[in-house]
């Protein structure tokens, strides 16, 4: 009989908790599910409204001369003289003597050549003197016929005309060649390199210095086609001159110093073809007298300077504009219609730049835009306006 409560009491228990662990869980209370409170986004819009935009094109480029000349020699000698203003960075005029080289041996050969000259004109007196002598003596001898030329001298008053020419034509390159002694500016300019000094023997073809024209400046700058739509650019066609007062304005800026520098300018032309590698056009900004001092304390626009451009477009009318930051995946925009909701439009571009986008077509004026990033999930979701501007 202990036994068998010894085997019996253990299987009770056991039975009794299985059968408590069942029942508990078969009657386990259920979880009250609740639904999650639903979050309305808040964006803030602007109405849009058609309106003009004058399209501002920035570029960049580097100043350079629009007209740029090396001095050479043309004749060989020493150098005797050189000007105050023939060094780096100075500025001249036109007609400024630059450099001089000894002139001596050249007057002499001037010397020489009118002497040759007045020997000639001598020895055609004398000749002809002979051949009207020799027509007296023809005509007094009454030879039948007419006289040869050789009995009239012509022969040799052709050759001492001829000789006359030549003394004339060594005498003018005596004088030019004395004339080259004398290195003036061509123009109104600055010297960017000096290549020759005082006491410096040189040759014809020797490279003196190089300057450059300080009238105006030349500024390039690249356009790509996009840009090129919106921007009246001066063409020139053959037998027709190019007028230059028609081209679009330009800003000119750059750093110097710290400071931020402008100067105004203009397009006066494109270049005659387009850049094989960026296929990009060329055009030419013009800065008229770029070393006056626009400004009190402004520095002159120098040759090799690095410039921002702002080239002033045309003005696309009626038209949509908004930020350039309400644009979505390339070409698409939320709004809030008039149920609150939101709805992705696609639009048509025309012009964009990092401020502002330019819309021909996809909106309606008063649409609600979207200045808010959102998701695409969004779409369709009701919102909140926080701000209309």
């Amino acid at each position: 009989m202990k036994i068998f409560l010894k085997i019996l009491l253990p299987l009770l228990v056991l039975f009794f908790a299985a059968g408590t662990a069942w029942y508990a869980i078969k009657n386990k209370p259920e979880a009250e599910r609740k639904k999650p409170p639903v979050s309305t986004p808040t964006v803030d819009v602007v109405v849009v409204k058609k309106q003009n935009y004058p399209v501002s094109i920035k570029t960049q480029g580097t100043v350079r001369p629009h007209t740029e000349t090396n001095l050479v020699a043309q004749v060989s000698g020493v150098i005797t003289e050189v000007s105050p203003d023939f060094n780096n960075g100075s500025f001249f005029n036109k007609g400024d003597l630059l450099l001089r080289i000894d002139p001596r041996d050249y007057q002499t050969a001037v010397t020489l050549a009118e002497s040759n000259l007045a020997q000639a004109r001598l020895k055609l007196s004398q000749e002809q003197a002979r051949a009207a002598q020799a027509k007296r003596d023809w005509e007094r001898l009454g030879e039948p016929g007419k006289p040869s030329d050789l009995v009239l001298r012509k022969p040799q008053l052709q050759n001492e005309r001829a000789n006359i020419s030549a003394a004339r034509a060594q005498l003018e390159q005596a004088k030019l060649n004395l004339q080259r002694t004398r290195i003036t500016a061509p123009y109104d300019g600055r010297l960017l390199e000096k290549n020759a000094d005082l006491g410096q023997f040189v040759n014809p073809g020797n490279v003196l210095g190089k300057i450059y024209a300080v009238d105006f400046a030349e500024v390039r700058l690249p356009l790509n086609n996009k840009q090129l739509a919106f921007v009246d650019i001066p063409e020139s066609f053959r037998g027709k001159e190019i007028n230059k007062i028609t081209g679009p304005e330009v800003l000119l800026k750059a750093n110097i110093g710290g400071t931020i520098w402008e100067w105004p300018a203009r397009i006066v032309r494109s270049e005659g073809a387009i850049d094989s590698r960026s296929r990009q056009t060329f055009v030419i900004a013009q800065v008229d007298d770029p070393y006056s001092q626009l400004n009190p304390g402004q520095p002159p626009l120098k040759v090799g300077q690095f410039v921002e451009a702002e080239i002033k477009g045309k003005v696309i009318e009626n038209v949509f504009v908004i930020p350039a930051a309400a644009l979505h995946a390339g070409n698409h925009v939320f709004l809030v219609d008039d149920e609150q909701r939101l709805r992705k439009q696609e639009v048509d571009i025309i012009w964009h730049d990092s401020q502002s986008v330019v819309i021909k077509s996809g909106l309606k004026p008063d649409d609600q835009l979207v200045l808010t990033p959102v998701s695409n999930k969004l779409t369709g979701s009701k919102v909140t306006i926080a701000n209309q501007k």
